[in-house]
């Protein structure tokens, strides 16, 4: 039997992700294609860039063919091709990442001076008002379960999401990320908490919420339900970690937060936290959080200090903690994360993904129901940000060939 496009694009990405563990973020297609792809010899990377080219020859231009884009540049990194970290993050998603002015994160600063006034160096003040309001480790699993049922019930109102979803929680230790959402197909998802570093009331919340309801969660699970079994489209069952889908994805995660703990909700949500003995003045963390907000694009020159300029792991960590006011274990938790192999280039997922997916909705609910249940393309989200007349903080990629 002739396998579609969709059939070969699924095959590929697998074979793709026999070679580094975590570049299939999920799959839940058909399970006899996955068996076979495990029970064969990893397929030479040579040869998926050539089978990678040969699809994109037969693809129109579209959302599918985004994908391809990004799987073959992978592909050709494995293959040991010769590229920039640039070139790669731009085969990858779409957006090409370009060195931010310190001027722009000086600028934050000072409004940050004046949310947290006081002694000492700001980095200090940030740190002291963050530990003012950090949740015990033990409170965590509690507290994040709490979060999640009420961020659910409040998404139901940007979306309909579909009978049979759901979450299960669980605390784990030592992993290069901070929280991650396995979504397993089937409309369910397994939220895996990292407790290894100290978590901030407010941080909480947007990791809670960003990794189930309106965010990861919501997502994935109205996609399989819309697109997968309500279209049959059959790529959707796929979640590729170096592509354009995971920087809308996690532009997706960015924004719900914000969605939510800026709507009607927010109180309800700031209460939780409450039960963990924390008193979080959320008009103020909400207020730090938009101020700070540029100061995520210190990662991405993070990365292409690392992968680009030659710095060193200490002169960026210094970096970090200057111009990202990280804390040092935050900031090393952060190199470790831009120099895995599965996340080296993903740091632009997050500033760039909120950029897009924040100039497209623009305040409209409907708007962001469409992100969550649509097939939405990187380049369409780059040309609703341009005409609004947004300063690009990435610059776009030219048509792939």
């Amino acid at each position: 039997m002739i396998e579609s496009v969709a059939e070969r694009y699924l095959r590929l990405g697998l074979q793709l992700g026999r070679h580094v563990e975590g570049i299939v973020d999920a799959y839940f297609g058909p399970p006899e294609l996955a068996t076979a792809v495990e029970a064969a010899p990893p397929v030479e990377p040579r040869t998926l860039v050539a089978a990678a080219e040969a699809l994109l020859d037969e693809l129109d231009d579209g959302w599918l063919r985004d994908q391809v884009v990004g799987l073959r540049t992978y592909a050709g990194v494995l293959a040991g091709e010769s590229r920039s970290y640039a070139d790669e993050v731009e085969g990858c998603y779409g957006v090409r990442p370009t060195y931010t002015d310190e001027a722009v994160f000086a600028a934050a600063h000072e409004r940050l001076e004046e949310l947290l006034p006081g002694a000492g160096p700001l980095a200090e003040r940030h740190r002291r008002w963050r530990n003012s309001i950090l949740v015990p480790t033990e409170q965590v699993e509690r507290t994040v379960a709490a979060v999640i049922e009420e961020a659910r019930a409040r998404t139901r109102d940007l979306v309909e999401l579909p009978a049979g979803e759901g979450v299960v929680l669980e605390i784990v230790h030592d992993e290069p990320w901070l929280a991650y959402n396995f979504y397993l197909g089937d409309l369910r998802g397994r939220v895996a908490v990292n407790v290894d570093l100290p978590m901030s009331a407010i941080e909480l919340l947007d990791l809670a919420i960003h990794e189930t309801y309106p965010g990861h969660q919501a997502e994935r699970a109205s996609k399989e339900h819309l697109l997968v079994r309500g279209r049959g489209l059959l790529e959707e069952t796929l979640v590729l970690a170096p592509t354009p889908q995971s920087l809308v994805s996690e532009g997706i995660a960015r924004l719900a937060p914000q969605v939510l703990l800026e709507g009607d909700g927010g109180a309800a949500l700031a209460a939780v936290t409450r039960d963990a003995g924390i008193e979080l003045d959320l008009a103020r963390a909400l207020a730090v959080e938009r101020a700070s907000e540029p100061c995520r694009w210190a990662e991405v020159n993070a990365a292409l200090m690392l992968h680009e300029a030659g710095a060193s792991e200490a002169e960026t960590h210094a970096y970090l903690e200057r111009w990202g006011l990280m804390t040092p274990e935050l900031a090393a938790h952060l190199i470790r994360f831009v120099t895995e192999p599965t996340s080296r280039t993903y740091v632009i997922t997050y500033p760039a993904g909120l950029d897009l997916c924040h100039a497209h909705v623009a305040g409209e609910p409907e708007r962001f129901r469409r992100l969550l249940t649509e097939q939405v393309r990187v380049r369409d989200l780059l040309e609703t940000r341009d005409a609004a007349g947004r300063a690009p903080r990435a610059a776009p990629t030219a048509p792939a060939g």
